[in-house]
């Protein structure tokens, strides 16, 4: 047990405390938004920058931030006027299949790019904590800068327009904050767990509480559980970190809404 606080951990549990905290607070708007497909497309399809950025030999981050970027501009212009989940698809199409060329010129980095698909949070080393730590800064800062006119155009955007917060002006916003998450989460937990963190905290939190600030706070507490717990049970199994956050992430999830089916029940029950 001791050896999981050993010193060649600290960075892990650091790192996906940090991730966990922005999971938390983003997933929060992805999930009441309704743009769970978003927060799916854009760190499977960012994974193309990393795969381009190792070809020509510059840093995976720079790489994965400007395909994060590109694929939420790509996805607010194109679902301005089309259907916002065929945008996001096309989107999600158009860098796989980038991502697919590039890793066809070269297998040298194939070991790198596979531990950003499924993550390498037991891994870390001490060069990725600034990094990590300062874009985690700049997401949340966007989020409270943003929080009031996000928050009416994600709930009632007749009223945001109405007040002049334009809803594409907070679409594109809203994917940048995503992208910038998904930059910094991508190397620590990979494009197929922070999805998985996205989703399953939030949509719990939401199923326990209907206050926006009692949601956000229960949403980073049950993502910080879900990455504790994982990064533990995997250490002691040598099991995929991935499974357990995936496995944890949906039993939230699932707990959540049982609790909201239990307290329905509850109130139309009959008080006798």
């Amino acid at each position: 047990m001791s050896q999981m606080f050993s010193a060649f951990m600290v960075n892990t549990w650091i790192v996906a405390t940090i991730v966990a905290v922005v999971a938390g607070v983003v997933g929060f708007f992805v999930v009441l938004r309704g743009s769970a497909f978003v927060a799916h497309a854009l760190p499977n399809g960012s994974f193309a920058g990393a795969a381009g950025a190792s070809l020509i030999g510059i840093n995976t981050i720079i790489g994965l931030g400007v395909f994060s970027l590109a694929g939420a501009l790509g996805i607010g212009l194109l679902g301005r006027r089309g259907r916002h989940d065929v945008a996001t698809a096309l989107t999600l199409v158009f860098m796989l299949g980038l991502g697919a060329l590039f890793l066809s010129f070269s297998i040298e980095y194939a070991p790198e790019i596979y531990s950003l698909l499924f993550g390498e949070v037991l891994g870390i080393s001490n060069n990725e904590l600034a990094p990590t730590a300062g874009l985690a800064i700049l997401c949340l800062a966007a989020i409270a800068t943003l929080y009031r006119p996000l928050m009416l155009s994600s709930v009632i955007p007749e009223v945001g327009e109405a007040q002049g917060i334009s809803s594409f002006v907070m679409e594109l916003g809203f994917l940048g904050i995503v992208a910038l998450a998904t930059t910094m989460t991508v190397p620590v937990v990979g494009t197929a767990l922070i999805f998985s963190l996205m989703i399953g905290p939030p949509a719990a939190a939401r199923s326990f509480t209907s206050r926006p600030d009692v949601a956000i706070a229960l949403s980073i507490t049950i993502a910080l559980a879900v990455v504790w717990v994982a990064i533990a049970l995997s250490y002691n199994t040598n099991w995929p970190v991935g499974f357990f956050v995936g496995a944890s992430s949906a039993t939230s999830y699932t707990v959540g809404r049982t609790w909201a089916f239990w307290r329905r029940r509850r109130q139309i029950q009959p008080t006798g």
